[in-house]
Parts: structure tokens; sequence; C-alpha cells
């Protein structure tokens, strides 16, 4: 058994890099799914990503395994099941979260059903893919390699090769007090280099981390573009933001003052019904505009809020995938 799976991993694609061929509503389904596991709606999700899951795809299982887990607030047999079968496809992330699975009665009484692969052996078939694809300089790899390892020396390598969440991750840090500067005015500018790396390299809570870095430089021009990017990415935090900030007169960060815009934008958060908090906010939120506008305006931004839907990325948490 030890063998076949070696055999199995070996013959996979590095960093699960091809799965199943999914039907075109077996990937919108798949697609569909994972939109909603990012909008904080793991039960709205779940049939809908078990769909592809059931079609074999790795990344969809990841996720199904991830959404029952989160329904129950512990590993369930369906959960494990849906993390194995993405596995054996040489996902690392469900690799990494079979390793973390040290919980489980059977792995606890010694009595795992025979096949069923213990948790340290997961963790070195883990070790040894991401490895070995770190070593060949993939930076996501890298990444992992620190989740695994908690070397920050991982985290670091990732982050300097250009892997976006790795300089955010790593600059939260710094910016949080980890690490040895000599001079506090070092600590800022590497924070504020790893902050816009991360905003360039495309990850939105990058992006709002490089705003707060703008905005204590006082460079409010530079603060309202990247705002502005952040909102225009589907980053549920920012579109509030940058809402809130269109609906006052004056705007202490200069943004220009644009109600109708400001309502089409907040009226958009209304469909986050699950976690995270911000329909509460948007529902308090846009009375108070719509005191400021007529009823032809707030048509007028009814109209702005579906064209804007149907133009901009999904709305998203943007939650860490591990």
């Amino acid at each position: 058994m030890r063998v076949y799976y070696l055999c199995v991993l070996l013959m996979i694609a590095p960093l699960s890099s091809f799965g199943a061929e999914l039907t075109a509503e077996q990937q919108t389904a798949k697609t569909q799914g994972i939109v909603l596991y990012n909008q904080f709606k793991a039960i709205s999700a779940t049939p809908l990503l078990k769909i592809a899951a059931d079609a074999g795809d790795h990344e969809a299982q990841y996720y199904l395994g991830e959404a029952i887990r989160k329904n129950n607030r512990y590993m369930t047999s369906e959960a494990l099941s849906a993390y194995e079968a993405s596995a054996l496809q040489g996902d690392t992330y469900s690799m990494i979260r079979l390793a973390g699975d040290t919980n489980d009665l059977c792995v606890t009484m010694g009595n795992c059903p025979q096949g069923r692969k213990e948790p340290s052996e997961w963790r070195k078939l883990t070790l040894d893919s991401a490895g070995a694809e770190a070593v060949k300089g993939n930076a996501e790899a890298m990444y992992l390699m620190f989740r695994l390892t908690g070397d920050d020396k991982w985290l670091e390598k990732s982050a300097e090769k250009g892997y976006a969440f790795a300089q955010y991750y790593l600059g939260t840090g710094y910016r949080d007090g980890k690490g040895f500067f000599v001079l506090p005015s070092s600590r800022a500018d590497t924070v504020e280099r790893l902050m816009k790396a991360s905003a360039e390299g495309g990850y939105p809570p990058g992006m709002m981390a490089y705003v707060e870095v703008l905005a204590t430089k006082k460079d409010y021009e530079t603060l309202r573009a990247w705002y502005e990017k952040a909102a225009e990415s589907g980053y549920a935090s920012a579109v509030f933001g940058y809402g809130s900030y269109l609906s006052k007169k004056p705007s202490e960060l200069g943004f220009p003052y644009e109600p109708v815009k400001a309502y089409a934008l907040i009226s958009t958060l209304l469909e986050l019904d699950g976690g995270g908090g911000l329909q509460k906010y948007a529902k308090e939120m846009l009375p108070e505009i719509a005191e400021k506008l007529t009823p032809e305006q707030i048509e007028q931004a009814k109209q702005i809020s579906k064209e804007w839907k149907a133009t901009h990325p999904p709305l998203s948490y943007f939650p860490d995938k591990l």
C-alpha cells in the first residue's frame, strides 16, 4: 500500500496542475461554489462544490472538504473523504489538511482502517512534494513549505520570489512587531515594500494593507487609486469602504462626493447574507445615503449596481485558502 501511494504521488503533476475534465455545467457549479465559499456561505456552497467534486475535480474536493468541516466545526468522515480524494490527485492543500488531522479518533487509538494514511505519512508526502517544487523555484510551494515547517525562511523566499499572499503575510507579521530591525524606519520601509509588492501582484487584502501604509504617509492621491482598485477587484471590505467615502461630503481622504455611486456600491453588499457582518452595515448605511437622493437617483443607483455586478469580479472576503 505504501508503494502504491508513492507511485500515485510520482505520477501526479506538481502542485495539482491538472485534474478531472469538467463539463460546462460542472465547471459552472465549481466556480459558483467557490464564490459562495469565499463569501462565507459554506452551507450554500456545499451542493455546488459536490457536483464538481463527484466529477473528480481535486480543487472542488478540497473546497468541499473545507465547507463541510467548517459547517460542522470538526473533521467529519465526509470531509475527510473529500480531502483524501483530492490529496490522492496531488492537491497539496488537501494533503496539508490531512497532515494536520491529529485529532481523528482512529489516529489516537492507532486503529485506522487498512490503507488509510495517517497524518504523519501525509506530512512526509506533502513535504516531499512541496519541497521538490520549492527547490525548482515555485513561490507558492515555498509558502506551503513555510506552513508545513514554520520556518520563516521559506516565507521570506516565497515573498522574494513574488508570491503576493506571502508578501502580504510577511508584511503583516513585520507590521505587528515580528522580526528584528535596528531602526523603526527600516521596519516601516520593509512593510511598505512588501505591501506595495503584494498590491501590485494583484492580492486585494495586500492592496488595502498598502492603502494603510499610504495613509500614514498622507499620500492620499495614490491611496485613492489603490482603494478603488481593491474595490474593483471585488474585495467586499474595500467595496464598503470605497462606497462609504463616496457618500461623505467632504471626505477626509479626498474622495469625490458621489452619493449615487455610493448607494450603488453599498447595495451590492446586500447579497452577503452569510458571515462577515457587511450586510448588516450595508443595511444601516443605505437609508442614510438615500436621504440625500431623489427617487430618480435611487433608480439610477440600482441600475449602476447591476452594471457593476455584471462587469466586476464577484464579491469576496478573500479568506486564506488554508
